[in-house]
């Protein structure tokens, strides 16, 4: 060990504050398995659940182009998931709805219990970390396959706190998660930018220490040798160039560089907007950031570069866009967990009652919250049980037009060939009504060939007044699918060239006369 260098310093246990609270850590694991088991309602599930059935036809070929819609049959779709859909199409082949729910549900916990593994803290404290953690991020759990990005993200994070541990050899865990990430989720340049991120500060944090020795007197993590940084960039290198062996190779990059750079998609669609306080999800993530704020203020003195910089940008990139705040609330984990810990040991130390009858006031306090969980629970679970066992049921409950794709089917006939359809309902169209081609769907925001923008049409229909139906025509539209009440809904039923043949209190749907 170089002697500017100081070992890893972890803080001992405290005897006055058990680490682990069994029967309390049984009822956060039945609460987080309430949270991380959820209903198949994300809007882009359905395209993935057909792509995947898709490539298991076809024998795992996957289409030069987008065999989907009617409106962009010629564009060079990036299937950049398609491993993930793969996977989601043999599970709903062997175990159905439940079984991608379940899925889902396990990539969810791993990933969180993963986020956790670096923290210094006991069990229970890291339970109660990703309990609060999981419960802010309730809006964006689901069978959503950015969830495969969240676990790839937080296991480069765990590989990257072993090899600040002077662990080096750990790195090379990384080509290979790197290599399968590339084909499971475009997301993988979340994990290259983590790494070049850490790459950064470990270097400047070793010429600062080189400049001011005195420093490393003040670190609370260690202080890595050139060597072991060198190693760490010729580690990204492999990582890099491991993700050019997808079916796309270059063209996998141009395509997640098309979508990060589309001005137009990230000022419309709201994954991409900046975090507000309108709606729960804003409120809870709020006073989240809140809570985090004013524990760091009393519980935390410790000097991370490292730590304060992955937490700095990804707070910053979680308030820039809301896809993001999966990412803060992962990387919060073990620092939450941390602070907890710190926090129990302070109260138990004051106030000695505290300690003298901890086991009896937690029993208390678990068997309590272990009712309450048991009253508030069964509802959602109940929702979740249908949407895997009877999801056509479970639609009925939903804002998703189940009874209009059973008249589809019933009057297959009476409409026509060329389907506008709303941006929200692609996917679930295509898990409904697989043999149709859509107007759009969750995968093309982005997509433009000369004067078809396909997003920008779809918007200009539906936010215009009045909306410009000529973009019907451009398309050859010949019948439509749209929420009831809507401004189109009203425009087509003052339009002699059209009639509703199939109305209810979420949808009508709309055919062009002589169809």
């Amino acid at each position: 060990m170089r002697g500017d260098e100081k070992p890893e310093q972890t803080p001992p246990p405290s005897s006055a504050c058990p680490a682990s609270f069994p029967a309390l850590n049984a009822l956060l694991l039945f609460f987080l398995l309430n949270l991380v088991l959820q209903p198949l309602e994300e809007p882009d599930f359905g395209w993935h659940l057909r792509t995947g059935l898709d490539l298991l036809r076809n024998g795992w070929r996957l289409p030069e182009t987008d065999p989907y819609s009617h409106t962009m049959p010629d564009w060079p779709w990036v299937e950049h998931a398609w491993l993930t859909d793969g996977l989601i199409g043999l599970i709903y082949t062997g175990m159905g709805p439940l079984g991608v729910i379940l899925f889902f549900a396990a990539v969810t916990a791993g990933a969180f219990f993963v986020a956790a593994g670096p923290g210094r803290a006991g069990r229970t404290h890291k339970l109660l970390a990703i309990s609060g953690a999981l419960w802010t991020a309730l809006p964006f759990l689901g069978a959503r396959t950015q969830l495969v990005t969240l676990l790839g993200l937080v296991t480069v994070l765990w590989v990257c706190d072993r090899y600040l541990a002077r662990q080096v050899a750990h790195l090379w865990m990384l080509p290979p998660l790197f290599l399968l990430w590339a084909n499971l989720h475009g997301g993988f340049v979340a994990g290259l930018f983590a790494l070049a991120l850490i790459l950064m500060t470990t270097a400047a944090t070793r010429l600062a220490v080189s400049r001011w020795p005195s420093l490393v007197n003040r670190l609370d993590e260690p202080t890595l040798a050139w060597p072991q940084i060198g190693h760490l960039a010729l580690v990204i290198g492999a990582c890099a160039a491991l993700t050019l062996f997808n079916p796309y190779g270059w063209r996998l990059y141009g395509e997640i560089f098309m979508s990060l750079s589309d001005r137009f998609m990230i000022e419309t669609l709201h994954e991409w907007q900046p975090v507000s306080l309108q709606g729960r999800a804003g409120v809870s993530y709020a006073w989240y950031l809140a809570a985090l704020g004013i524990a760091l203020l009393f519980f935390y003195r410790r000097v991370e570069p490292v730590r304060w910089t992955v937490l700095a940008v990804f707070l910053g990139l979680s308030l820039r866009h809301w896809r993001n705040v999966p990412f803060f609330l992962l990387v919060s984990v073990p620092l939450w967990a941390e602070l907890l810990a710190e926090l129990m040991a302070r109260m138990t130390s004051r106030f000695p009652v505290l300690r003298q009858h901890a086991k009896r006031w937690l029993l208390a306090a678990t068997l309590a919250a272990g009712l309450g969980v048991g009253i508030l629970g069964p509802g959602h679970m109940q929702r979740v049980a249908q949407s895997g066992l009877a999801p056509a049921e479970f639609f009925r409950g939903t804002e998703y037009p189940i009874e209009a794709v059973q008249w589809i089917h019933a009057h297959r006939d009476m409409v026509g060939t060329r389907l506008y359809n709303d941006y929200g309902l692609g996917g679930f169209l295509h898990w409904w009504l697989p043999e149709e081609k859509l107007f759009i769907d969750g995968r093309m925001p982005a997509w433009k060939i000369g004067n078809r923008r396909i997003f920008y049409d779809y918007i200009a229909l539906t936010n215009w007044d009045p909306p410009p139906l000529e973009v019907l025509r451009k398309y050859g539209v010949d019948w439509a699918i749209l929420e009831r009440g809507s401004p189109l809904a009203h425009a087509l039923a003052s339009e002699p060239a059209w009639q509703e043949v199939y109305a209810d209190t979420k949808v009508s749907i709309y055919v062009k006369r002589g169809t």
